[in-house]
C-alpha cells in the first residue's frame, strides 16, 4: 500500500500535446529563419538600408566627401524652379516610354501571333528572333553605332537604294530619340517568348467551337487569342514601363562624354541623375531626383492595377 501511495503521489512529467506541438512550431520557426538569414543580410545592407539612407541624403546637401549638411526641401526646390536640364530630361524619359513601350508590345503580340502557326521549321525562326534579347551590353550599343551612322552605316546604305535620303540618327536631335525607339524593338524577343508560352496554353476548344460557328482568323484573334493573353500583356506593360524609365546605357554609350547627345535630346532622368551624382558630386541633389522617378514609377505601376481590372481577363474569370 505504501509503494502505490508513493507511486501515485509522484508529479507526472509528460507535457501536453500540444506544447509538444508548439515547441516544435518553434524549432521549424528558428530553422526558417536561420535559413532565410543571409536574405535577410542582403534586405537590411543592400536594398533597406541603402533606401533609407538616399531618403534622408534627398534633404541633405551632400558630395561624399563632406558630411551631410541639411537642408530640408531645397534640393525639391531647385530641381522644380531652377533645374531646366530635370524638366528636358523628363520630358525625353516620358517620350521614350510613351513610344517605346507601345511599339514593343505591339510588335512582340504580332511577332508571336507569326510564331506560333504550325510550319514546318518555325523552330529556327523563333530561335533566331530570341537570340537579340540574350545579347546586350557595350558591344551590341557599339553594333548599333555603326548601323546608324550617317554615312556608311548599313540602314542608310539600305534606304539609298530605294531614293531615301536616310537621316542623321543620333547626330540629329528630331531623329536621335526615335533612333534608340527602333534600336528597341530589336529586342522584341524576350516578350515574345512569354506570349508565345500563353498562346499555345489556350485551350484549342474555345477555337474549335470558334470554327463551329464560321469565325475568321481575325475574330478569332481579337475574340480569343487576344483576350487570353491580356495578363501576360498586362505584365509585360508594366515591367517594360519600369525598364522604360531606366533607359541609361543606351544614352551614355551612344552620346559623346555621356552628355545627353545633340541638344540634351538624348538626356534621359537617370543620365541627367548620374551626371550630377558621380560627375558634379552632388549626391543629395541625386538622391531627391532618384525618389522623385520612384514616385513617378509608383504612381504609373498603381495606375496600370487600379485599370487592369477593365481590360485584363483572366480564364476562370477572377479579376482579383
Amino acid at each position: 500500500m505504501q509503494k502505490q501511495t508513493e507511486t501515485s503521489n509522484k508529479p507526472n512529467l509528460k507535457l501536453p500535446k500540444n506544447k509538444k506541438r508548439l515547441s516544435l512550431e518553434q524549432k521549424e520557426g528558428i530553422y526558417g529563419y536561420v535559413f532565410i538569414f543571409p536574405w535577410l543580410i542582403g534586405l537590411v545592407f543592400v536594398t533597406a538600408g541603402p533606401l533609407l539612407f538616399s531618403l534622408y541624403g534627398s534633404f541633405t546637401n551632400y558630395d561624399v566627401t563632406s558630411r551631410m549638411d541639411f537642408v530640408g526641401l531645397s534640393n525639391y526646390i531647385r530641381m522644380f524652379t531652377r533645374d531646366e536640364l530635370f524638366w528636358i530630361s523628363l520630358w525625353n524619359t516620358l517620350y521614350f516610354v510613351a513610344i517605346s513601350v507601345p511599339l514593343t508590345t505591339i510588335g512582340a503580340v504580332i511577332l508571336s501571333t507569326l510564331l506560333n502557326q504550325g510550319i514546318p521549321g518555325m523552330r529556327v525562326f523563333r530561335t533566331i528572333y530570341y537570340l537579340p534579347a540574350v545579347l546586350s551590353g557595350v558591344g551590341v550599343y557599339f553594333l548599333w553605332m555603326q548601323l546608324l551612322s550617317p554615312n556608311s552605316g548599313l540602314i542608310n546604305t539600305m534606304l539609298s537604294w530605294i531614293g531615301i535620303s536616310g537621316p542623321a540618327w543620333l547626330f540629329d536631335p528630331n531623329w536621335s530619340k526615335p533612333a534608340l525607339i527602333f534600336m528597341s524593338l530589336w529586342k522584341v524577343g524576350g516578350s515574345m517568348l512569354l506570349y508565345l508560352a500563353s498562346m499555345q496554353g489556350v485551350p484549342k476548344s474555345l477555337y474549335e467551337a470558334a470554327d463551329l460557328d464560321g469565325a475568321t482568323s481575325v475574330r478569332k484573334f481579337f475574340h480569343i487569342t487576344l483576350p487570353m493573353v491580356t495578363p501576360i500583356i498586362f505584365f509585360d506593360i508594366v515591367t517594360s514601363t519600369i525598364g522604360g524609365f531606366q533607359v541609361f546605357q543606351e544614352a551614355y554609350v551612344m552620346t559623346e562624354n555621356g552628355q545627353g547627345g545633340p541638344a540634351n535630346s538624348l538626356l534621359f532622368f537617370n543620365l541627367h541623375m548620374w551626371n550630377k551624382a558621380f560627375v558634379s558630386f552632388d549626391m543629395g541633389y541625386a538622391m531627391a531626383m532618384s525618389w522623385v522617378l520612384f514616385f513617378i514609377v509608383f504612381v504609373l505601376t498603381l495606375g496600370n492595377l487600379v485599370f487592369a481590372k477593365k481590360w485584363v481577363h483572366y480564364e476562370g474569370g477572377d479579376r482579383k
